[in-house]
């Protein structure tokens, strides 16, 4: 046994948790820089150039959902087959989720650059933020295949306990980013290609980090082409849990459309504002899906190697430090949202007002995010592809996009501005309703668990 499949057997779940999670949160907390950063130095530049990037927010975000749809679902799939000792199928998972999602990735990219007019359109862009959109977009998504490449193998090698290099690396890139934006865009005079210059520099040294990981041995995988197989029931463990995160991260652009369609009409400054929220609060989730990740590998392992009295050890105590993280988070934004709205632009009063109003909301209600995403992961760490599906589908699609039709209607802008944490309180209660059930079941098979051990340990 090595110190990673270690870690995830055997160490206390506060020591599995740190080692696993925080390195992972941390790093997912500094690579979420990325777009705050853009955000920040872009402001600066004008509320059409803020627009711009918000509207293109949720193309990067959609084909990022491509890595984690074979990247998380190979790390579920990983985590059960290492709890039952079969490293050779693991491998295989590995380098098939890998070398599958830079295909589908790299086709999804070029259909986005050919028809990007078209889907910037849809996406919400209005006439006069459409030049800034295609002038940052032409460049920012053909980098993406870097960040398509960088959460693939972040996730799979997350699964295998690797959370320290996988932390360095996201922390390597976003860093850099932070340090070569005002460069690209001021410095050299830029703009928004500058931004994403910046970005694809960085993603591209975060890539390369992964690749000295893997080429030196590290890894208990190869991702050797040749382990590449074009299996079912590969394909149908790792697609089962990635096509629901897919869909999560699908409806999560979705939503940030539809947004950004609702509020066009009253503005860009109205656009630049709520985009800022959504980069902020953005942040603040991928901490706990960070933290959550490395939650999940240890609920595999321990459902797939029967250890039951530990998984609930570490369903609680996750529960326990996401809630408090995500307390503290929300009590900044709702008390300090004109401050927090005020660094990304210079006198854009309207921007300060509607993100201030947007931000203060969804800091109240992202006090309970941490215990829907426990619940919502758990279910795909546990193989129930089904049920992860529907609970992770609730908070911006089943609950937000009726809401984000309807509201507007009568209550105007603030319609809009309180979508999200509307369906935030909705979803916590379908969390509830869902997590009741479960936890009854664990616990009946934790019990007959202890049955049969103990007649084992008779006879």
């Amino acid at each position: 046994m090595n110190k990673k499949t270690e870690l995830l057997s055997t160490a206390p779940i506060p020591k599995a948790l740190l080692a696993m999670g925080i390195p992972t949160m941390a790093g997912m907390l500094i690579n979420s820089m990325y777009s705050l950063a853009d955000g920040y130095f872009v402001g600066n530049l004008g509320e059409r150039q803020m627009g711009a990037i918000s509207v293109v927010f949720p193309l990067g975000q959609l084909i990022t959902g491509i890595g984690l749809m074979f990247g998380n679902g190979a790390g579920s799939y990983i985590s059960r087959l290492l709890g039952k000792s079969e490293n050779t199928t693991a491998g295989k998972a590995a380098s098939t989720a890998l070398y599958s999602s830079l295909t589908v990735g790299t086709i999804f990219i070029l259909m986005s650059v050919i028809f990007l007019k078209p889907i910037l359109t849809l996406l919400g862009a209005s006439e006069s933020i459409m030049p800034y959109a295609l002038e940052y977009a032409r460049i920012y998504i053909i980098s993406c295949i870097f960040s398509l490449f960088n959460v693939t193998v972040n996730s799979i090698i997350t699964s295998e306990g690797a959370a320290k290099t996988a932390m360095s690396a996201m922390l390597t890139g976003a860093i850099l980013n932070i340090i070569l934006d005002p460069v690209f865009i001021y410095t050299f005079d830029l703009g928004l290609a500058g931004a994403a210059i910046a970005t694809a520099i960085s993603q591209a040294a975060s890539s390369l980090i992964y690749l000295i990981y893997i080429a030196k041995g590290k890894s208990n995988f190869t991702f050797n082409i040749k382990d590449c197989i074009l299996c079912r029931e590969i394909y149908s463990q790792i697609l089962k849990i990635g096509i629901p995160i897919f869909t999560f991260q699908l409806l999560t652009s979705l939503s940030i459309s539809l947004t950004n369609r609702a509020i066009k009409d009253y503005g860009d400054s109205a656009i630049a504002g709520i985009g800022a929220v959504t980069r902020i609060v953005s942040m603040e989730t991928l901490t706990v899906f960070g933290f959550i990740k490395g939650f999940q590998p240890i609920a595999g392992f321990s459902f797939g190697a029967k250890k039951f009295d530990r998984l609930n050890n570490a369903i609680k105590t996750s529960i326990l430090w996401s809630t408090a993280f995500c307390i503290l988070a929300g009590l900044i934004f709702a008390l300090f949202p004109v401050r927090i709205i005020s660094g990304f632009t210079k006198d854009d009063i309207v921007m300060i007002e509607t993100g201030a109003k947007a931000l203060r909301a969804n800091g109240i209600s992202f006090m309970f995010f941490g215990f829907h995403t426990v619940y919502s992961s758990l279910f795909l760490a546990l193989g129930k592809g089904r049920e992860g599906f529907f609970l992770g589908a609730c908070r911006q699609g089943i609950c937000f996009i009726p809401i984000i039709f309807i509201l507007p209607f009568f209550w105007g802008i603030n319609g809009i501005l309180y979508a999200q944490p509307i369906s935030d309180i909705l979803t916590l209660i379908v969390t509830v309703i869902m997590a009741v059930p479960l936890n009854k079941k664990l616990k009946i098979l934790n019990e007959k668990n202890s049955i049969l051990m103990i007649i084992k340990n008779i006879f």
